[in-house]
């Protein structure tokens, strides 16, 4: 698992990476033909991965421990300007909930793990290992949306 979790940081550093030469503007901006902009899928890979690890699995179920959960969950869309501040906040969340899931995944923490299905590919995660290769696929899924956008606005 230790190679999973090292591609999902490696991921992540490329999408900040590509959020690094964009302004404020091109980050928030919905690119005709999305119903959504960058930093929206940037921000609902941070709470996607905590939602489905946590708290869909049964073993945290309080998302109120889930920051910015609202803004950028499944069924969401841009609603609101994303301030620099925020930005800067999912840039720190997107390695840090990575860490603390390895962690966590480490310690044995996911013990009580319940399986669930995936609303998107009617996909059946019985364990978290499951769950966490389901992340990898589904941020790089958003990764490549972003670069489309960004190829829209540039």
């Amino acid at each position: 698992m230790m190679e999973v979790f090292n591609f999902i940081r490696d991921t992540r550093r490329a999408f900040i990476a590509l959020l690094d030469g964009l302004t404020l503007e091109q980050l928030n901006e919905i690119p005709e033909g999305f119903n959504n902009n960058m930093i929206w899928n940037f921000g609902h890979i941070v709470v996607s991965t905590q939602a489905l690890c946590y708290a869909r699995s049964g073993v945290r179920p309080d998302l109120s421990q889930i920051s910015y959960l609202a803004g950028y969950i499944k069924g969401s869309k841009p609603e609101y300007f994303v301030s620099q501040e925020e930005v800067d906040d999912l840039k720190r969340l997107a390695l840090e909930t990575i860490d603390q899931l390895q962690q966590d995944y480490e310690a044995n923490f996911f013990s009580g793990f319940q399986a669930f299905e995936t609303s998107t590919y009617q996909s059946q995660l019985p364990r978290i290992e499951d769950v966490i290769v389901t992340t990898a696929g589904h941020d790089n899924l958003h990764f490549g949306y972003a670069i489309a956008q960004k190829r829209i606005i540039n």
